[in-house]
C-alpha cells in the first residue's frame, strides 16, 4: 500500500501529463500555434488532489468517493487514456496502482450502470492494452458480484447491489441502465469463456426492447419487478440514450444481428416521433411514448452524443445537421447548457458538467468526413473548455454557464472521454484503430481480440 502522500504526488505527475499531452496534440498538429503552447506550458503546474478516489472537488481541493469507500474511478476511467496517449511511465505507476489498491469484496450498495461502463470497461479496455491478467481477473471478480442485478422477474436489471452479499434493491430504472450492459458483460464473456455475462447483459436488453410501445419507442423509466413503464416520456436523453448506442454498438463488436435489427426499428421511431425540423434546424426533443405526441422541445448536453451515433450508423446527412445544432447550442454562451429549448429559444437548466458527448460527435464527424471544419470546431470547444473550466486543481463544472460561475465537480469521465476525445480528434489518425475498437459509453475502447 503506498503511502497517501505519495498517492497524492503520483496523481499530480499523472494529471499534468494527461493534460499536457491533450493540449500538445493540437500543438503537434498547428506549430505556429502560440497560444497552445502556452496552455500546455500552464497547465504543468495543476494538480490533482485526490486520486486514487472516485472524483474530485477542484474547488475545495478535496475528493469525492461516491460510496463509503473509493473504488478508485478516476485511475481506472483514465488508465486506457494514458495507454492511447503513449505515456507508458504514468500508465505503469497507474496500472500498478489500481492491480495493488483494487478489490471489490466490500459491504456497499453500487449503481451497476455506473460501476459497469466505468470500472468494469475500463479494466477490459486497459486489459486489451496492456496485456496485464491482473486486471482481467479483476473484471472478472466485478462480473461476479454484479450478477444479482439480473434476479428479476423480467431479467431487467435492478440499479442498486451489494458487492459483498449480492443483495439488491430499487426496482425502478430506465432503459439507459437496462441496455447498456452487453458491451462490458460481452467483453468479459468472451474474454474469460463464462458465457452467463453475455447471456443476462443479452436478456435485460431483449427484455427492455420487447417492452417498446406500439409506435417503437421506449420510456424515461420501468419497474424492473413488474415489466410495466412508470414514466412514459420518450427522448434521447439521459435515461435512455445509450440504450439506442449499444444497440448498434453491439452488432458492431460481436457481430449480433438481433442486436442490428433492433436497432433499426428503433432508430426509425425515435426519426420518426422525435426528431424536429425548425427551420432549416434539426432537434430531436421528446414525445409521448405511446401517441408520439410532442412533450417538449428540450435538447442539451446529453442528447450531443447522437450525431456520433448517426455517422457510426452510416446517417452522415443527420449527423451534421444535429451536429450543427449542437454546437450552435455551445456558441451561445461560449459553454452549453445541460437543457435548451430549442424553440422558445432559451437556457432551461444552465450547468455545465465537464460532458464529452459534443466532442465525441465532433471526433465521429471528423473521421467519417475528414472535413477541416470538425477540427476548427474541436479548437473552439476545447479553448472554451480550458478558459472557463481550468481551475489550479483541475477542471471544474459550471453552475451557470451565463454567469460562468464554478460549481465544486469533476468527474471520472472527463478523463475517460473528454480528455480522450478531444486527444483523439487532434492527434494523429493511427492512435487508435478506429474500425477495430468500438468505444464503450463511457469511451474505453473494446476491441474484437477472442
Amino acid at each position: 500500500m503506498r503511502a497517501k502522500t505519495s498517492r497524492r504526488t503520483l496523481a499530480e505527475d499523472i494529471l499534468i501529463a494527461l493534460v499536457t499531452a491533450t493540449i500538445l496534440s493540437g500543438c503537434n498538429r498547428s506549430p505556429a500555434d502560440a497560444e497552445a503552447r502556452q496552455l500546455a506550458t500552464s497547465v504543468r503546474t495543476e494538480f490533482l488532489h485526490a486520486w486514487g478516489h472516485d472524483a474530485l472537488r477542484p474547488l475545495s481541493k478535496t475528493p469525492h468517493d461516491w460510496y463509503s469507500e473509493s473504488l478508485l474511478m478516476s485511475p481506472v476511467d483514465a488508465l486506457d487514456t494514458l495507454i492511447l496517449m503513449k505515456l507508458d511511465i504514468d500508465a505503469n505507476k497507474t496500472r500498478e496502482l489500481i492491480a495493488n489498491d483494487l478489490y471489490f469484496d466490500r459491504d456497499i450498495y453500487v449503481k451497476n450502470f455506473e460501476i459497469t461502463i466505468r470500472l468494469l470497461g475500463g479494466l477490459l479496455s486497459s486489459y486489451q492494452l496492456a496485456g496485464d491478467k491482473r486486471l482481467l481477473a479483476l473484471a472478472d471478480d466485478l462480473g461476479k458480484r454484479l450478477l444479482p442485478v439480473f434476479n428479476s422477474p423480467t431479467g431487467l436489471p435492478y440499479v442498486m447491489v451489494n458487492l459483498h452479499s449480492g443483495k439488491v434493491r430499487n426496482p425502478i430504472s430506465n432503459p439507459a441502465e437496462t441496455g447498456t450492459l452487453l458491451l462490458e458483460f460481452g467483453t468479459l464473456s468472451k474474454l474469460t469463456g463464462n458465457t452467463i455475462y453475455y447471456a443476462k447483459a443479452k436478456r435485460a436488453l431483449i427484455e427492455t426492447f420487447k417492452r417498446r410501445s406500439s409506435i417503437g419507442l421506449v420510456g424515461s423509466s420501468i419497474n424492473v419487478e413488474t415489466g410495466e413503464w412508470t414514466d412514459p416520456d420518450s427522448h434521447v436523453s439521459g435515461g435512455i440514450d445509450s440504450y439506442y448506442e449499444y444497440l448498434w454498438k453491439c452488432w458492431l463488436l460481436f457481430g449480433d444481428e438481433e442486436c442490428r435489427d433492433m436497432f433499426r426499428v428503433s432508430i426509425t421511431a425515435v426519426h420518426k416521433y422525435l426528431a424536429d425540423d425548425s427551420g432549416n434546424e434539426l432537434w430531436y426533443g421528446r414525445a409521448h411514448m405511446g401517441t408520439g405526441q410532442r412533450t417538449e422541445t428540450s435538447y442539451g448536453a446529453l442528447e450531443a452524443f447522437l450525431p456520433a451515433l448517426l455517422a457510426l450508423s452510416g446517417d452522415l446527412e443527420r449527423a451534421r445537421r444535429l451536429q450543427a445544432s449542437s454546437f450552435k447550442m455551445w456558441n451561445l454562451y461560449g459553454i452549453e447548457p445541460e437543457v435548451f429549448d430549442y424553440k422558445t429559444p432559451r437556457v432551461v437548466a444552465s450547468t455545465y458538467h465537464l460532458r464529452p458527448e459534443i466532442v465525441e460527435s465532433t471526433y465521429y464527424l471528423y473521421h467519417y468526413t475528414g472535413a477541416p471544419e470538425y477540427r476548427q470546431m474541436g479548437r473552439k470547444l476545447f479553448t472554451d473548455f480550458v478558459h472557463y473550466c481550468r481551475t489550479d486543481s483541475g477542471y471544474a463544472a459550471l453552475e451557470d454557464i451565463v454567469a460562468k460561475t464554478k460549481r465544486d465537480e469533476m468527474e471520472s469521465f472527463v478523463f475517460a472521454e473528454t480528455f480522450k476525445y478531444f486527444y483523439l480528434l487532434f492527434a494523429d489518425a493511427g492512435t487508435v484503430n478506429f474500425d477495430k475498437v468500438v468505444f464503450n459509453t463511457e469511451a474505453h475502447p473494446l476491441r474484437r481480440t477472442w
